[in-house]
């Protein structure tokens, strides 16, 4: 195990995918409130347009990839907000539009070829520099900034839109804040997950972590700590195993969600056992 701390690479590689780990389940938890467990896979497909732009004009594909996605999710939250069509189409629109935005530009993009595009599409440990470990430590900074500065106000968001205005909360500022930050974790992960997978390590820590818990920072916190553990041990396990890394991140936080329907359908047998008369 030790030898993995030999490659230059794989330090890197390690210090983004806990970082990764920390912050896509923290937002992941505030979109599956929401009922938006999608929204990653729809801003990822967008990423990939930033990414292909990126190369085309000979910039940094992580900042494109930044400034393109918040584009797409102010968007679809827009759009969302207004009415004028169901998320879903809006999320669908995102889906294709994005995906033939980034094939055709990174076609056009000089040295672009398949196996840029699959890096990004699937995370590539080998491609992540130092420069990348910096923007994903000063984009997982501030998306966990927002959630610890703004945590209260998107979970009652969250739960309830209506409330929340009664409340006087600013709805759509926060709603856009929450789709934002959604942007910026999608390129937070996209070189160690991939833009294709980064949904479900979005997604999945937090469903794993509603099956052993109740409390809603209980289960962000909890959820945050499984996405470690699969984000950390999927690369680890993709190192030895010469695997892509997002697939082997993703298939151990499905794994984790196996294990927790399992022991969280015990817990809950057990409770109405000592509720019972």
């Amino acid at each position: 195990m030790i030898e993995i701390f030999q490659y230059d690479f794989m330090v890197r590689a390690l210090i983004a995918a806990l970082l990764v780990g920390l912050a896509a389940p923290a937002v992941g938890t505030f979109i599956v409130q929401r009922r938006l467990a999608l929204l990653g896979d729809g801003i990822g497909h967008v990423a990939l347009t930033g990414v292909a732009l990126g190369f085309l004009t000979g910039t940094a594909p992580v900042l494109t990839a930044v400034l393109v996605s918040i584009l797409g999710a102010v968007a679809i939250e827009l759009v969302r907000a207004r009415g004028r069509t169901t998320g879903d189409v809006a999320l669908a629109l995102l889906f294709y539009g994005g995906i033939a935005g980034g094939v055709m530009l990174i076609g056009l993009a000089p040295g672009g070829s398949n196996a840029t595009l699959t890096s990004y599409l699937f995370g590539s440990i080998s491609s992540v520099t130092t420069e990348d470990v910096w923007v994903i430590a000063v984009l997982a900074a501030f998306v966990l900034g927002v959630v610890a500065t703004f945590g209260r106000e998107l979970f009652v968001l969250c739960q309830d839109e209506e409330v929340a205005k009664v409340n006087g909360l600013p709805v759509r500022f926060l709603s856009l804040l929450v789709a934002v930050t959604a942007a910026l974790t999608v390129v937070i992960a996209m070189r160690v997950v991939g833009l294709l997978l980064v949904s479900a390590l979005m997604v999945v820590p937090v469903a794993t972590s509603q099956q052993l818990t109740r409390g809603f920072r209980t289960t962000m916190a909890l959820a945050m700590v499984l996405g470690v553990v699969a984000t950390v041990g999927g690369l680890t396990s993709a190192f030895y195993a010469s695997v892509a890394p997002g697939a082997a991140i993703v298939l151990l936080a499905l794994a984790g969600f196996v294990l927790a329907l399992g022991a969280g359908r015990l817990l809950r047998r057990s409770r109405a056992r000592e509720a019972a008369p």
